[in-house]
């Protein structure tokens, strides 16, 4: 019996980035659908209703990523705004800003800032990137 095939929906600006991760994404398997805007993405959630979202924070309006978790998380259906995301950045190599801290600061344990499934730096390992999805996913290694 095959095994239906798990969405991704692919949230990003850079149209190069998005084509690779497209090849990455199809060659594993994956149905994949892209947005290149917040609210472009935002629609796609409510239409495709994608198994899991891959996220950039920078888009055209600047941190738009961080508006996407937000409204996501907050304002729609219990039926998608669990959506498990992982943010895709690079950020972190251009910047001293981070999205989460390392270690606990006694407030916020490591990860707890943004209610997102985890964080990927870009440029990432095809390799590493399939295995951080099936993990999320539930899939094992």
């Amino acid at each position: 019996m095959a095994t239906e095939r798990k969405r991704i929906l692919v949230v990003d600006d850079d149209p190069d980035i998005v084509e690779s991760l497209n090849i990455v994404l199809e060659s594993a398997d994956f149905d994949v659908d892209t947005a290149a805007t917040m609210s472009d993405g935002l629609a796609q959630v409510e239409s495709k209703r994608p198994d899991l979202i891959l996220l950039d924070i920078m888009m055209p309006r600047g941190t738009e990523g961080f508006h996407f978790v937000w409204k996501l998380r907050s304002q729609y259906p219990d039926s998608i705004k669990d959506t498990p995301i992982l943010v895709l950045t690079a950020i972190h190599s251009t910047t001293e800003l981070r999205f989460y801290p390392d270690q606990s600061d006694g407030t916020y344990e490591p990860g707890e800032f943004l209610p997102v499934q985890g964080f990927i730096d870009k440029p990432v390992e095809p390799a590493s990137l399939l295995k951080r999805i099936s993990s999320v996913l539930g899939e094992g290694d």
